[in-house]
């Protein structure tokens, strides 16, 4: 299966997506999150709450505390590289969270470097002006079985 590429019009129109994308997650996966400052990540991952039924006024951007964790039935575990080295990674010890019981979503993933995991969702985000974005999502690895079938119905 190709990546979903799809056009967002509009910030509800991300968290319908993102909240229909997190139908396909289960416990473990990680979510890897691409873009500018303001290309909707956080947006992105307020849908995924969303599908995981997690209060979306809970969900904000964890820039200075590196995580949030939010409480579900499949807990979500929201990280934000911005200002991060890989030295705070490993002191957070994020591999229990990345491996864990829980779906981690990664802002700025880029900032893993040689920390990326071999298997991930691959969100790529584009700002193209107002509340416009253009949205890749794929998978890297061979993990995600037949669930990458399914990205044709969030387009």
């Amino acid at each position: 299966m190709e990546d979903a590429h799809i056009v967002s019009n509009s910030y509800s129109e991300t968290l319908t997506l993102a909240s229909k994308f997190s139908k396909l997650l289960k416990r473990g996966d990680i979510v890897c999150l691409f873009g500018d400052l303001g290309a909707g990540k956080t947006a992105f991952v307020k849908g995924i709450a969303r599908g995981l039924k997690i209060r979306t006024d809970a969900v904000h951007s964890p820039t200075f505390t590196l995580m949030n964790i939010y409480e579900a039935r499949i807990p979500l575990y929201h990280f934000d590289l911005y200002r991060i080295s890989s030295c705070d990674l490993f002191d957070l010890g994020y591999e229990e969270f990345f491996y864990g019981k829980g779906v981690s979503a990664v802002e700025w993933s880029e900032k893993l470097g040689t920390l990326l995991p071999r298997e991930h969702w691959k969100v790529e985000m584009k700002h193209l002006g107002s509340d416009k974005r253009d949205i890749r999502i794929g998978y890297h690895g061979a993990g995600a079985g037949k669930r990458t079938k399914k990205l044709d119905t969030l387009s």
